[in-house]
């Protein structure tokens, strides 16, 4: 942990002598002064334990002993903070990763991106609507998607209701696991509707029946119970984007003399906030925590060289992450200098591949949405180059959901552009829904399965 305990003229509103971009403008600030140290105050919502464990995985995933399997929405809102919506999305989850481990023959790190994804980065800062101007909507965590006045007034006392959901949602994940929802003995508790009408459901079940099968054999002789397999470990991670909210919960713990940001186990920066010399690369430089950046066309080779020794200047095992996001049509002629760039530094990264951003588009309808062929094509894309040049993939970055929504274009069922606005319910962008996902995990399972 040297990076963040030695990082020289560091503190965690040292971020605020840079350019920060992409923060939203409150009017009053004294109100952002009160909101800021109440959230100060309140207990954290992670422990230094729990992050350090997943670092070690973060290390096992840099060395190909595991795969990190990252997914969840695109942004969570407070509205859908409730049992069902966090069950599913942690069934979806736990099913992908039952498939992964099958075809991987490795440990599966599970994270998702709940539990605070509630801030997006924009475009512009404002929006038209019939000749009417307003801020942008930025996510829950800041003010809403209507489209009035005050609704889309930065509010400061989201950032207490936003650390209230997360808090609610991670405190709802670590009982379901607690009381044994996760056990490996019992998948079937993960059902969605996937499994009833899929035309994979038939191969997901033999994968659940072959996974059973060898749990029982080996307890039954050996007259031992595998714990691991009752209880997995689950992870939590967000966009490090509001920095008023990264600060407040950001402590100097001293028993590991290291600061540590205690909202998530694991933040990562943008593309769009990912400049070396701006304010978020300034406050994750100091932060304990294994993180991650996004990476792609805009990126150039002697700028991503600045993000590595910048937030990795000692070559630390287990501490950064690129994830990677270009489009199936760029990742072959892109990805090579980088991934020889940074072989070059012989810095430890862990290569991860977000195959949904850099395959947005828009329909005629003005439906944002993604094809499904794009998002598999990178996927695939990204496993070859990786293996063409000596590099190891250990990771994949979804947005998806474990609902029956219908926000990107093909998949088993062949979705189309007028199926969109059947389910279509995303505030930002398309997600991929529980039998996509479902897809995307079975295809890489059966990629290296032969």
């Amino acid at each position: 942990m040297n990076t963040a305990a030695q990082a020289v003229g560091w503190a965690p509103d040292s971020w605020q002598t840079k350019q920060a971009i992409q923060q939203p403008h409150y009017k009053d600030q004294a109100a952002v002064d009160v909101a800021v140290a109440r959230l100060a105050a309140l207990p954290p919502m992670v422990t230094s334990w729990e992050i350090e464990a997943l670092r070690e995985h973060i290390t096992a995933a840099q060395k190909g002993e595991a795969f990190v399997l990252q997914g969840g929405d695109c942004a969570e809102n407070f509205e859908e903070c409730t049992s069902e919506n966090i069950v599913r999305k942690l069934k979806i989850l736990l099913q992908m990763s039952l498939v992964l481990t099958a075809g991987l023959k490795r440990p599966v790190v599970r994270i998702g991106r709940m539990a605070g994804q509630y801030a997006k980065p924009r475009s512009a800062d404002t929006e038209i609507r019939d000749g009417v101007e307003l801020p942008s909507y930025r996510g829950d965590l800041i003010n809403g998607l209507a489209f009035d006045a005050a609704t889309r007034e930065p509010d400061p006392d989201r950032l207490l209701r936003g650390y209230e959901r997360a808090s609610m949602t991670l405190n709802f994940i670590r009982s379901l696991i607690d009381g044994g929802f996760a056990d490996l003995h019992h998948p079937e508790n993960w059902d969605l509707d996937f499994v009833g009408h899929s035309a994979s459901a038939d191969q997901y079940h033999r994968i659940v029946e072959r996974i059973a099968d060898s749990l029982d054999f080996f307890e039954s002789i050996t007259g031992t119970p595998i714990a691991q397999a009752r209880r997995v470990e689950f992870y939590t991670s967000h966009e490090g984007l509001h920095l008023l909210y990264e600060q407040a919960q950001t402590r100097f713990l001293e028993h590991r003399q290291a600061w540590y940001n205690l909202t998530t186990h694991y933040p990562w920066i943008g593309m769009r906030t990912a400049a070396p010399d701006g304010a978020h690369v300034e406050y994750f430089r100091g932060i304990c925590n294994p993180i991650a950046v996004k990476v792609g066309t805009a990126l150039s080779i002697g700028e991503l060289t600045r993000l590595i020794e910048t937030l990795n200047p000692d070559k630390e095992w287990g501490r950064l992450t690129l994830i990677h996001r270009f489009g199936a049509g760029s990742l072959e002629a892109q990805l090579p200098p980088i991934v020889a760039a940074v072989q070059k530094l012989d810095t430890p990264v862990l290569w991860v591949c977000d195959p949904m951003h850099g395959n947005t588009e828009s329909t005629a309808d003005g439906y944002k949405t993604r094809r499904f062929s794009n998002i598999l094509a990178e996927l695939e894309a990204a496993f070859r180059v990786h293996e063409s040049l000596g590099s190891k993939l250990g990771g994949v970055h979804l947005e998806l959901t474990g609902d029956h929504v219908t926000e990107c274009i093909g998949g088993a069922r062949g979705l189309t552009e007028k199926d969109l606005k059947n389910a279509y319910r995303t505030q930002v962008d398309p997600r991929l829904n529980y039998e996509q996902a479902m897809e995307i995990a079975l295809n890489i399972a059966n990629h290296h399965a032969n």
